[in-house]
C-alpha cells in the first residue's frame, strides 16, 4: 500500500520560489567517499543562505535508532538537541542567483511517496533542470584530477564529464530513484559520481567538495567561491604528500595506482578499449592496505565529528 502519511510540512512565512529555478539536491546515503555530500550540504547551508521552503517530517522518514539526533550534556544538564535535517530550500549562489536545494539525510522510509513529493514540487515551481551528486571510493590516485561518471539524460554534461561508463547493478540509494523519476517526467536531470581515491574514501577530502561544487556550476550555470577549499585541499595534500615520501612502499603503490589510470586515461582518450582492462580493482593495493600506511596522517588530523551538522 502506498504511504499515506505527512511526510513534509510547508514553512510558515516561507520564502516566495520564482519559477523556473534549477533544483539541486544532496542527500547522505549509505555511501559518501570523502565526506563530499556531507561537506557540501555544510558548504551549503553555511555560505548559500538557505530559507527552508518545505521541511519533510522525521518522524515519518527516519529510523532515529540507526541515525541517532546528537544532544550536549553539560555537567549536570542538556544544553541542545540537533535532530537531522531534511528540508526543500531557497538558496544563492556567489552572484545572489536563486536555485533550489532539497538536502540533507536520505530517508529510509517511505521512498516513494518522498519521490512523489519531491517531483509534485518541481512541477509546481517548474524547475529548469535537476542536478545531484554523490560519491563512491574508486582505486585511483589522489595525484590525478578527481574524475566523476554522469548519468542522465543530458548527453553534452555526459560527454564532456564522464570518464567512466560501467554496466552494472549497485545498491540503489533515494538519489537514484529520484533521478529515475524525473527523467520519467522529462526533465532535464543530471546524476555526477565522484570517484574518489579509495583509501582516502574515510576521510575529509575537500577535492571532493571542490569537483562537486565544479560539476554543480556546470551543470547550472550557478557560482560557488571556492577559494577557501582550495586552500583547506592544498594543506590536506601536502600532508598526504608527507606520509607518501617517508614511505618507500607506499610510494610505490601510489606510483602503481597512477601508471594504471593514466594507461586507462589514454585508452579512453585515443578511442580505443585500454589494454589494462579500465579502473578495477584487480593487482592494485587494497584500500585498506594504503589507509593502514595512512595512519599516522589519518591519526593526526582533529576529529571534527562534534562540528558536522546533522
Amino acid at each position: 500500500m502506498p504511504f499515506t502519511g505527512d511526510i513534509y510540512e510547508h514553512v510558515a512565512n516561507g520564502p516566495e520560489v520564482p519559477q523556473g529555478l534549477p533544483l539541486v539536491f544532496l542527500l547522505t546515503g549509505f555511501t559518501d567517499a570523502g565526506g563530499a555530500v556531507s561537506n557540501l550540504i555544510d558548504f551549503a547551508r553555511e555560505e548559500l543562505a538557505p530559507r527552508p521552503v518545505v521541511v519533510f517530517s522525521n518522524d515519518a522518514l527516519l529510523d532515529y535508532r540507526a541515525r541517532r539526533p546528537i544532544v550536549t550534556f553539560e555537567q549536570d544538564h542538556l544544553s541542545d538537541y540537533r535532530p537531522p535535517r531534511l528540508e526543500l530550500s531557497l538558496a544563492r549562489d556567489a552572484l545572489g542567483q536563486p536555485f533550489l536545494l532539497l538536502s540533507g539525510y536520505e530517508p529510509d522510509f517511505a521512498w516513494d511517496a518522498f519521490a512523489d513529493a519531491v517531483i509534485r514540487f518541481a512541477d509546481r515551481f517548474a524547475v529548469s533542470s535537476v542536478t545531484w551528486v554523490h560519491a563512491i571510493g574508486m582505486p585511483v590516485p589522489h595525484t590525478r584530477t578527481l574524475g566523476t561518471t554522469v548519468s542522465g539524460n543530458r548527453a553534452q554534461l555526459i560527454e564532456s564529464h564522464s570518464i567512466w561508463h560501467p554496466r552494472t547493478q549497485v545498491p540503489a540509494t533515494v538519489g537514484h530513484l529520484l533521478e529515475y523519476r524525473f527523467i520519467e517526467a522529462d526533465f532535464d536531470t543530471a546524476g555526477f559520481v565522484l570517484l574518489v581515491p579509495h583509501y582516502l574514501a574515510e576521510t575529509d577530502y575537500p577535492a571532493a567538495t571542490i569537483a562537486g561544487l565544479d560539476r554543480l556550476m556546470a551543470a547550472t550555470g550557478l557560482v560557488f567561491t571556492l577559494d577557501d577549499l582550495y586552500g583547506e585541499n592544498r594543506e590536506y595534500l601536502g600532508r598526504v604528500e608527507d606520509q607518501i615520501a617517508g614511505n618507500d612502499e607506499l610510494g610505490a603503490m601510489v606510483r602503481g595506482l597512477e601508471e594504471r589510470y593514466d594507461a586507462y586515461a589514454a585508452g579512453v582518450v585515443g578511442g580505443g578499449v585500454p589494454s589494462v582492462g579500465g579502473i578495477r580493482e584487480g593487482d592494485l593495493p587494497s584500500a585498506d592496505e594504503l589507509a593502514a600506511e595512512l595512519e599516522r596522517f589519518l591519526a593526526s588530523r582533529p576529529n571534527t565529528d562534534d562540528d558536522k551538522k546533522p
